[in-house]
């Protein structure tokens, strides 16, 4: 009866522990829900967020386009300007024969015009002009150039007119290549044509793989930055227009999402989908366990900008950096749990975090003690009886 008291009374102590939240020596694979929901820590401080209509408002009126460094120069093409390598085409018309370009002797050709060899744009940024000499081309439009030429020649030509082509472009040029069909290195379209992005990928034969696991760099006057494919298409404010030099490089990368605790399984799982709400992330991870899992506690783990963090009600006074560490808190043992979870988007490593049940923990800590007890009762009982052999021994 004495060691049925100890036993019940070193029970309802651990028990109470566990349900505090307090016992660290039992096997766990996550926090107790307790701690999360107390925002209990000693290493992070974070904030807990309670999933409601209202919160699920502020989270899509304020859903991100996509990851830091999103496209958002939108500015047209700019004119074609010339470069070092570039193949210029020079043709110079005159009002009639006899002048500086155009011999007096009729029939030597059908106009009144001379197209001049095309020439590379020198190491100097130079082309050569007869009775011009050397114009200046590099950085300069077509339009410029002409200008230019025609100012240096008019009063030795008669009423000349000068057009000045690309004949062939090397430097104002667009790069694709990386996950792409047909990998690609095109000049950029001087008939007026603004190709955004996805016509450039288009270009190149489309991509390789599939959309949803498809990322796009743009690399532009030495700086980078990087989108989901996807995004191109639900917002088309980032499917901006290709400018001279812009290199587009597209990898593949599945979208992926943690999760961890009483889930049918643990681990990383792709997106396979160019967007998944909480629910379905929950489904791809084996649903809740029915005898472990504490329904009134699954949390999504991210970080929302500190302007995001503000609207949803979270003081961020505590917090350093751009960004906060929220945990969202959707209870699925309310029937309504279901409907407010399928409007939360997931993002590219969200971790969802199912806690034990408390009643779990409670159980592994009666095993526990009931291990104990067994094996110090089992560890009495052969000190007992190698004392009873020797015993007997010695009286025989």
């Amino acid at each position: 009866m004495m060691r049925l008291k100890s036993f019940l009374a070193i029970a309802c102590s651990l028990a109470c522990s566990v349900m505090a939240g307090g016992c660290g020596f039992i096997p766990m694979a996550g926090p107790a829900s307790l701690d999360v929901k107390t925002e209990s820590s000693q290493t992070l401080p974070f904030s807990v967020v309670k999933l409601t209509p209202a919160i699920l408002q502020v989270l899509e009126k304020y859903e991100p386009d996509g990851l830091p460094g999103a496209l958002r120069d939108s500015r047209p093409p700019a004119s074609i300007r010339f470069g070092i390598g570039d193949i210029v085409s020079v043709t110079i018309f005159e009002a009639a024969a006899g002048g500086l370009f155009v011999p007096l002797e009729a029939g030597v050709r059908p106009g009144n015009y001379v197209n001049l060899p095309d020439q590379a744009v020198d190491n100097d940024g130079n082309i050569t002009v007869p009775y011009a000499g050397a114009v200046r081309a590099a950085g300069r439009t077509n339009v410029q150039i002409q200008e230019d030429i025609l100012q240096r020649i008019k009063k030795r030509a008669i009423d000349p007119q000068v057009v000045v082509t690309s004949s062939q472009q090397r430097s104002s040029l667009v790069s694709v290549f990386g996950e792409v069909k047909a990998p690609v290195r095109f000049p950029m379209p001087a008939s007026g044509a603004q190709d955004r992005i996805t016509d450039a990928i288009t270009r190149a034969g489309g991509i390789s793989g599939a959309g949803w696991e498809t990322w796009v760099v743009m690399e532009r006057n030495g700086k980078r930055a990087t989108i989901p494919f996807a995004n191109l298409v639900y917002w088309p404010s980032t499917n901006i227009f290709v400018q001279p030099g812009d290199r587009i490089y597209l990898y593949r990368e599945p979208m992926k999402f943690l999760a961890f605790g009483a889930t049918g399984q643990q681990g990383e799982f792709n997106f396979d989908a160019w967007r998944i709400n909480l629910t379905q992330a929950v489904a791809k991870a084996g649903g809740l366990l029915d005898l472990q899992a504490d329904p009134g506690s699954v949390f999504v783990y991210r970080r929302e900008p500190r302007e995001v963090a503000q609207k949803l009600g979270i003081d961020c006074s505590k917090f350093d950096g751009e960004t906060v560490p929220v945990v969202f808190n959707v209870s699925f043992q309310d029937p309504a749990g279901y409907f407010l979870s399928t409007k939360m988007q997931m993002r590219p490593f969200d971790v969802v975090y199912a806690a034990n049940a408390p009643q779990v923990d409670i159980t592994k800590v009666l095993n526990f003690i009931n291990t104990t007890f067994v094996t110090s009762e089992n560890g009495v009982n052969l000190v007992n009886d190698v004392f009873v052999a020797q015993i007997n021994s010695k009286l025989r």
